[in-house]
């Protein structure tokens, strides 16, 4: 009996003591704080990074959405076969994450970063080079529908993108030859240009600072900062996005940078003169922001 109290005594102890180092080992976890500082700079800041291999071998993108606002397949697909296409990143992982939606009738970029505060999972870690796009159900806050011009995307930090996808279903609704991938797909794109440093986007402020995507030849819209003049360019502001001082990027006190506005009627326009399949998906980069990309470090 002695000896059967002893080793109850003991087996109690050993689970006491597993259980003890367990809670202590959650703890620990759950206490550690994330590094957010390589996702929290400027637009393009990222650059090098993403095109090449030397610090990060890996892309994890984040794609948060509102419950019936999720990003077609289609143009997700795209989207990586693009990334796939200028950068030397093969392993590409897309994580999806279902949001309640925050019950705005517009959005800010002061909000979209609070809401990326709470919700963003995804942060650089070891050789992965983590992002974070937000897939909204409420328009922008600077539309101005009256001009029809409305914002379909943004890119505010370097790691950070906002996609308007209620706008583009509206937009997508009013012509019945184009398709929500059809938009979508060149916009997700065009920003993500925009992440990769074009054109002349980006800072090198500091001497160990990621490099800056820096014109090989002149070749941006002095009309529309950090869009491209080449004839059928992704990047090329009066193909999808405004060219007016109303369109133009905004910047705001908290560093937070607006991406581009887009012009409604022109969107259309050019969708009825081409064939949405072979058009709107087909759009990519010219061949100077290609030989930018180039000369950072990508494909």
């Amino acid at each position: 009996m002695k000896k059967f109290r002893f080793l109850s005594v003991i087996l109690l102890l050993g689970l006491f003591l597993a259980c003890s180092k367990k809670s202590a080992d959650e703890d620990d976890t759950a206490t550690k704080l994330v590094n957010k500082a390589g996702n929290l700079k400027g637009s393009g800041e990222s650059a090098n990074d993403i095109l090449s291999n030397t610090n990060f071998d890996k892309m994890l993108i984040e794609i948060a959405y509102v419950k019936g606002f999720k990003p077609s397949d289609g143009a997700m697909n795209s989207f990586t076969a693009y990334l796939k296409q200028h950068s030397f990143k093969e392993n590409i992982e897309l994580s999806y994450k279902e949001l309640k939606s925050p019950n705005k009738e517009t959005l800010s970029l002061e909000e979209i970063s609070e809401l990326e505060q709470e919700n963003r999972t995804a942060y650089n870690d070891g050789k992965t080079l983590a992002f974070y796009i937000y897939f909204a159900d409420a328009p922008s806050d600077e539309d101005d529908e009256e001009e029809d011009l409305v914002t379909l995307g943004a890119v505010y930090r370097n790691t950070s993108m906002i996609i308007y996808e209620k706008t583009i279903k509206k937009l997508a609704a009013t012509n019945f030859s184009v398709t929500n991938e059809d938009i979508e797909t060149p916009t997700i794109n065009h920003e993500f240009g925009h992440l990769l440093g074009l054109v002349n986007l980006g800072f090198e402020d500091e001497p160990n600072s990621p490099l800056k995507t820096t014109m090989v030849n002149p070749h941006e819209d002095t009309t529309a900062a950090n869009h491209c003049t080449t004839e059928g360019c992704l990047m090329r502001a009066e193909l999808q996005f405004s060219t007016s001082n109303k369109g133009a990027t905004i910047s705001f006190n908290s560093g937070i940078k607006a991406g581009c506005k887009l012009n409604a009627i022109s969107v259309l326009h050019m969708l009825k003169n081409k064939n949405a399949k072979s058009g709107l998906n087909t759009i990519d980069l010219g061949a100077e922001c290609i030989l930018d990309l180039k000369a950072n470090g990508g494909r």
